[in-house]
């Protein structure tokens, strides 16, 4: 009897009494809550009084155990925001970062110049990169390569909704690139070794793996990229790529040993080295 008057009053709860029940942060629930419901910010918080319905109830329910349970709000809700537009990510597609919007800015200075440049993204997962640069300048002629198939589909499904124009290609790197060049090449390609104990803590444990890490010390892709990008280069062509904030000297000395020049690296707004790259002019030949 006194089990059948608890659950009377969950199902008279109010979506204030909701939330607070949740026992999540409180942004956490409101966002998990919008998403069940199919409410903006602005009418969640008009209707917070208000006795949602039993099936909005129960998969926010859900939404919320979950996200107990570390799965992370950007594949719970199916988006996040990213250099100004939102990007549907699911668990096929690495969740974009405020970090990385630090490469899109430095990639929109090195573009500023050029007219109709060509941009190659390597690894686009869900496609950020790609359509940030590819809206912020419409003129540019932008290919995105990815090697994963469900990964590709969600890049595609951006460029659809956000409309824009991107060349999508399933690629291993610059497999299927031959004799193709750019004016710029950007990538975030996995770089964090396989031994990092981060891969088993907060949203790294839901993340596409291949996505996060080489498999080895997470020196490898970057330096595939390295070494191949010289053949994907006009005369002046930049590389610039993110790695982690402990892989800066490695990459440089990279970089300097594939023949690239104006070598440098750029910090993040936390401080920390986040992005490094240089030109060829031009360089010799990638492997």
């Amino acid at each position: 009897m006194n089990r059948a008057r608890g659950e009377s009053r969950a199902v008279g709860a109010t979506v204030a009494e909701l939330l607070a029940s949740a026992d999540l942060p409180p942004r956490e629930a409101q966002i998990l809550f919008s998403r069940a419901a199919g409410l903006s910010r602005i009418e969640l918080i008009t209707r917070d009084q208000t006795v949602p319905a039993e099936p909005v109830i129960a998969a926010f329910r859900e939404l919320a155990a979950r996200r107990r349970s570390g799965e992370p709000i950007a594949y719970l809700v199916g988006y996040r925001e990213f250099y100004g537009h939102r990007f549907g990510v699911s668990p096929a597609v690495l969740i974009p970062r405020p970090e990385t919007e630090h490469l899109v800015e430095e990639a929109l200075k090195v573009l500023a110049p050029l007219v109709t440049p060509s941009v190659l993204d390597l690894g686009t997962g869900s496609g950020a990169i790609a359509l940030a640069l590819a809206l912020a300048r419409p003129d540019a002629r932008v290919t995105a390569a990815e090697r994963s198939t469900a990964a590709l589909a969600v890049a595609r499904a951006n460029g659809v909704t956000l409309k824009g124009s991107v060349r999508w290609v399933e690629s291993d790197w610059y497999e299927a690139l031959s004799g193709a060049r750019y004016d710029l090449i950007v990538s975030n390609p996995p770089y964090v070794a396989l031994d990092d104990r981060h891969l088993q803590e907060g949203d790294l444990r839901f993340e596409p793996r291949e996505a996060l890490t080489d498999g080895s010390d997470g020196h490898g892709a970057l330096g595939r990229i390295i070494r191949g990008a010289p053949a994907h280069l006009e005369p002046g062509g930049w590389l610039l790529l993110e790695h982690g904030f402990d892989q800066a000297r490695a990459v440089r000395q990279a970089l300097d040993e594939a023949g690239f020049d104006g070598v440098t690296t750029w910090k993040d707004l936390a401080g920390l080295d986040r992005v490094s790259g240089g030109f060829c002019g031009p360089c010799p030949g990638g492997l």
